[in-house]
């Protein structure tokens, strides 16, 4: 029978006065009966609009419906079929702008929690004995791919389903790409994505780390190692900033920077010696999901008080609903339609304020959110001691000015057509290194499309 409740059955989560003093994870996930009860909203509409709303393509009335029925490890295996991250996807993908997005359940109500029920259906399935995997069959042809983030790790276990041999080149120590470098551990624990990971490596996914491709190998030379085609899912880990005075002053880090000390480098555990300034109080500028980790994690290191600076209205907020939600239960303060002027720093050069000036909205800008102004004569000075800057990344150009022959954008995004092919035969990209700064899921969408275009290449010119 359908649960027709308005409302999505609660997830359980730490308390707020809890959660912002450590770094485990906020949302501890449905229990098998929960599960089954929110399962039960499903209407299995004829035509699954849910479904549009995946970049991925999860056929998410079947699934759901084989956890209403108490069949989680058939739930799991549906998700499988799609997505080769279900349990990254159930906890960093933005459902309320995809799939529960187009919930008909919505209309009324709230949607059926989606993303949730994919968590359980992943969790459980990795709480139970292992199953030697066997890899498929292989075709004998060699496919590399460039970066080991969700875009890359989606194509290649497309392909390695397809019986291809996969080599990822992955530039850091570990793989996983913003899965381990931006993304907290309060959001995405790490032992979920290695575990993901892992799942590959049994498909025979070969992980090669400290590859710095453009420095160690060349694209072009990757080719003449005997790799018949190439997927480029390098990311976009370049930092963006202001512009404004001040902003080399000691204590004003990228938020890159930031999280990658804290996600990648544990600058959060006592055994680590990584170097991190522990701060009394702590701006950070941006609106996006980076800034609200980037401001949660900043509380969990001990500073007292922590700003989110953004220069529209917390409507035009790019971040997810849910995380600023959980910002503001954790004490973290919102200067809505406030903007940084210049950085402040002392005789030591270090951070000593930041001065503001107030903002209201005029007329939309090319985005179509209303474009900012500044108020005169509102000046004033924030009273904090480090600056952390959320404004945007961009691609790296290491790997397109190295390649001849491969073209990118003003942006510096990579150009690719239809099938995710760049300007270069036989090359293929996607993700952020081609849209710039994106979700998980849709970099997971671009992987898989440039996967299915791979196969049709190399079956058209083997």
């Amino acid at each position: 029978m359908t649960n027709m409740a308005q409302t999505k059955v609660p997830m359980p989560e730490q308390a707020p006065d809890v959660r912002n003093r450590n770094f485990e994870e906020v949302a501890l996930g449905y229990t098998a009966d929960l599960a089954m009860e929110e399962a039960t909203r499903c209407l299995h509409c004829k035509n699954s609009p849910c479904v549009s709303g995946c970049p991925v393509n999860v056929q998410i009335p079947d699934f759901i419906a084989l956890i209403a029925a108490g069949d989680f490890a058939g739930a799991y295996a549906k998700i499988r079929e799609t997505s080769a991250l279900p349990a990254v996807c159930g906890r960093v993908c933005p459902q309320e702008s995809q799939c529960e997005g187009k919930c008909v359940r919505g209309i009324k109500g709230e949607p059926v929690a989606i993303g949730r029920l994919e968590r359980f259906a992943a969790d459980w399935q990795m709480q139970q004995p292992p199953v030697d995997a066997q890899p498929p069959v292989s075709n004998g042809i060699r496919v590399a791919v460039i970066g080991a983030g969700p875009s890359g790790l989606t194509c290649a276990g497309d392909l390695a389903r397809l019986g291809y041999e996969v080599t990822i080149f992955e530039a850091f120590h570990t793989a996983g790409g913003v899965l381990v470098y931006g993304i907290p551990e309060f959001r995405l624990p790490k032992e979920i994505v290695r575990r993901e990971i892992e799942g590959l490596k049994a498909m025979g996914v070969k992980i090669q780390t400290d590859m710095v491709i453009g420095k160690v190998l060349s694209v072009d030379e990757i080719i003449e190692m005997g790799y018949r085609a190439v997927f480029i899912g390098s990311g976009a880990g370049l930092p963006q900033f202001l512009g404004i005075p001040g902003e080399g002053a000691v204590g004003v880090y990228s938020a890159n920077e930031f999280l990658t000390r804290i996600n990648l480098m544990k600058a959060y555990l006592d055994g680590y010696d990584t170097p991190i300034k522990r701060s009394r109080a702590v701006a950070v500028v941006g609106g996006g999901n980076v800034a609200m980790d980037a401001a949660r994690s900043a509380k969990r290191l001990g500073a007292e008080q922590v700003y989110i600076v953004y220069r529209r209205s917390e409507a035009e907020m790019p971040a997810r609903k849910e995380e600023v939600h959980h910002a503001k239960e954790e004490g973290i303060e919102f200067r809505l339609l406030n903007n940084p002027k210049r950085i402040l720093a002392d005789e030591n050069g270090r951070v000593c304020g930041m001065e503001c000036v107030e903002m209201e909205l005029g007329e939309p800008d090319a985005s179509g959110r209303r474009r900012p102004v500044e108020k005169p004569g509102s000046e004033f000075v924030l009273d904090v001691d480090s600056v952390i800057l959320a404004v945007g990344t961009s691609p790296n150009p290491l790997i397109r000015s190295t390649t001849p022959g491969i073209e990118a954008n003003r942006r510096g995004c990579l150009v690719v057509d239809e099938s995710m092919q760049t300007t270069k035969p036989g090359v293929y990209a996607g993700g952020d290194a081609v849209t710039g700064a994106a979700t998980v899921i849709l970099a997971m969408g671009a992987g898989k499309t440039a996967a299915a275009s791979i196969d049709a290449y190399l079956q058209q010119n083997n």
